[in-house]
């Protein structure tokens, strides 16, 4: 069911909601970090009994001249209190983190913001301020994943029952390109939700470019980097090759590096990182990540995509299949205390993705979209369960391949095979 945030407007639930009232409980202020439009504000309106917008058109002036002379004031208010975009004016994080030192309880501020400004508060608010990423919606908070599998349930050793779905291809192939942003996802229009995520893009390469740090920026080498990183997204691609895929004359590599690390201060782009097991060889493990998008809709507007192209070029549809399971992955692993890595090594055994807890306890993923790919992606995964020292780092909790196709089981190995319209938290 729906709900409705603190200013009535229709709100669907989210996995963050569970991860921000804990995070609440825990701290004395909570930062909610993420790329624009994925609902921060939205999941922290719900929450919070108090708000100051630095981003009100009618009130910024006055609110960013406040925030120079004396920033307490703007943190009155009833508790949780809500600071809404603060890095338009980064003092008043020492200002909230003065203000938890002086005690007086938990969950007293949340903070939203859709960058990391350059220039650093005074502190860095480590054990006042809990950090908390969000992401755009996953298919199962779009109520486009039935659910039937869950992420805890894998690492809890629970049986896997089996089913099939109702979502097919192209139903997946629709949600890939509209993105998991929430406007886009309650739009029911579906045209005109395929286009909220082109808009997106457009916003970014407009009037967003100037806050992608501390200068102005060129739009035509931004928008030339996206479309590299577009093409080359769930690879290891390196900054060079980014930069000679530009199609232009790349500018030079101290530039590229300023503008990677902007989309990624913006949470434009999320990285994925390596997993660097205790194995039972020397082999050597690759550190590179794997390039993604906070959404890989991005992608598929900057590379003029749309549902039914990618059911053309099913080489691309399953890059940004990829990318999609990623982010969903993301998603259920935060709800968990977990992180989502990739793994490959010298000898190219690799695996799309490894969730790993706080706990220690690991699950390895690969993505195919065809069911033709199965078994090839079950080898990589039985062959990697055996290579890395159990006596270290434990055996695998799952083995998983996550297909875009119908049927959920498991296979005679112990691989799970589990359509993405089927995965939970």
């Amino acid at each position: 069911m729906a709900e409705n945030d603190s200013l009535g407007r229709e709100y669907w639930p989210r996995i963050a909601d569970s991860v921000l009232d804990r995070a609440l409980r825990r701290s004395g202020a909570v930062q909610i970090v993420g790329a624009k439009w994925c609902g921060k504000t939205a999941t922290a309106r719900c929450r919070a009994k108090s708000a100051v917008f630095l981003q009100d058109p009618d009130e910024r002036t006055a609110l960013l001249a406040l925030a120079e002379t004396k920033p307490s004031l703007l943190l009155e208010g009833e508790e949780p209190r809500l600071i809404d975009e603060w890095q338009e004016a980064p003092q008043l994080w020492d200002a909230v983190r003065f203000e938890v030192d002086r005690g007086h309880g938990r969950g007293r501020f949340i903070l939203t913001g859709s960058a990391t400004p350059k220039k650093r508060p005074q502190h860095s608010g480590v054990g006042r301020i809990l950090r908390m990423h969000m992401r755009p919606m996953s298919l199962f908070e779009s109520r486009e994943s039935e659910g039937l599998v869950s992420l805890r349930a894998l690492f809890e050793g629970e049986e896997l029952h089996g089913g099939i779905l109702s979502a097919d291809i192209e139903d997946i192939a629709f949600a890939l390109c509209r993105g998991g942003w929430p406007e886009a996802v309650l739009e029911k229009d579906r045209e005109i939700a395929l286009e909220l995520a082109k808009d997106y893009v457009e916003e970014l390469l407009g009037s967003d470019i100037d806050e992608l740090g501390d200068r102005k920026r060129n739009a035509t080498w931004l928008r030339a980097i996206l479309r590299s990183y577009a093409r080359n997204v769930s690879t290891e691609a390196s900054q060079a090759t980014i930069a000679a895929d530009m199609q232009l004359e790349p500018p030079s590599d101290k530039t590229v590096a300023d503008y990677l690390d902007a989309l990624r201060r913006t949470y434009v782009t999320e990285d994925l990182p390596a997993w660097n097991p205790a194995l039972r060889s020397k082999t050597a493990v690759r550190t590179s990540p794997t390039r993604h998008f906070c959404d890989p809709s991005i992608a598929v507007a900057m590379l003029g995509a749309s549902p039914k192209k990618l059911l053309r070029d099913f080489g691309t549809f399953g890059l940004l299949f990829e990318s999609l399971c990623v982010r969903d992955l993301r998603v259920y692993a935060a709800a968990l205390r977990g992180s989502v890595y990739h793994y490959r090594d010298k000898t190219g055994l690799e695996a799309d993705a490894v969730v790993v807890l706080d706990d220690g306890r690991w699950g390895a993923v690969e993505v195919k979209l065809g069911e033709r790919q199965v078994e090839e992606g079950a080898a990589h995964l039985l062959k990697l369960a055996n290579r890395v020292d159990v006596e270290k780092e434990g055996s695998p909790s799952f083995l998983m391949v996550l297909t875009g196709q119908t049927t959920a089981y498991r296979r005679p190995d112990g691989v799970y095979v589990v359509p993405i319209t089927a995965l939970a938290p």
